[in-house]
């Protein structure tokens, strides 16, 4: 089974433009991304996918393999989806069975957690493949900046959603921790070629809208989506002050 990790870089964002290109202890963003998915035994290849000449520049400085992609992707999945269509027509002959949506705000990605997801792909079922972890803060269970996954008994996702899932009864929301076990989403996806194809092709849905989460569009259209729960956090970079948090850890 050959997998390849694709990172998405873009320049532009709302929240931080150029993030991707930001210092964090001497190395940037992207860079150090690409150097923790390198450490994953799993990945045959890894690749950074970006719409902005700046990154790809910055890819080739340091030695890292990039393409350019369009600027009008409107989620990361469609831009790992035309990376991999460049890769596999112009750059090698390899084909590749997963891909591994590594996030390119993720500078101290473990690649424990890259692998554990690249094994879900031994199974044969697996359509799409992503990481939880359990939520042990009500602050981080009532933060809409926070995605909740909702699982069913076959550890596969039944829903997505920034509020808190599910409501618990006649029960106070500070205790609510102690009557269900709830679960953060880890922002990484692997998914079988064939499916990150089709999954870029459908339609968006009108709870993919409401919640601004891609996810609720392949379930909505019956694609399973397995889980695996990690013990390791999340360290994305969403805006600068998560940078100046990020800062204040030592390596």
């Amino acid at each position: 089974m050959n997998s390849i990790a694709i990172i998405p870089a873009r320049y532009q964002s709302s929240r931080f433009p150029g993030k991707p290109l930001v210092d964090i202890h001497g190395k940037s963003m992207i860079q150090r991304t690409y150097e923790q998915a390198l450490k994953a035994s799993l990945l045959s290849k890894v690749f950074v996918a970006t719409d902005d000449k700046r990154i790809y520049d910055h890819v080739k400085n340091f030695g890292g393999n990039v393409v350019i992609t369009s600027d009008q992707h409107p989620s990361g999945s469609d831009r790992c989806n035309e990376a991999l269509q460049i890769i596999q027509k112009e750059i090698t002959a390899v084909k590749y069975d997963v891909v591994i949506n590594v996030q390119g705000d993720e500078p101290y990605i473990k690649p424990e957690q890259i692998d554990v997801l690249a094994a879900c792909f031994k199974n044969t079922e697996t359509q799409i493949a992503t990481l939880v972890k359990r939520i042990n803060s009500t602050q981080d269970l009532f933060s809409a900046s926070i995605a909740k996954v909702l699982l069913n008994k076959n550890k596969e996702a039944i829903c997505f959603s920034r509020q808190a899932i599910p409501h618990i009864r006649q029960i106070a929301e500070n205790d609510w921790l102690n009557h269900f076990a709830f679960y953060k989403h880890i922002g990484i996806y692997g998914y079988r070629t064939a499916v990150l194809k089709k999954i870029t092709q459908l339609p968006t849905s009108a709870i993919e809208n409401a919640e601004a989460l891609e996810q609720m569009r392949w379930i909505e259209n019956g694609y399973k989506i397995k889980v695996v729960e990690t013990e390791f956090d999340s360290k994305a970079v969403d805006t600068p002050d998560d940078l100046k948090k990020l800062l204040t850890i030592k390596e």
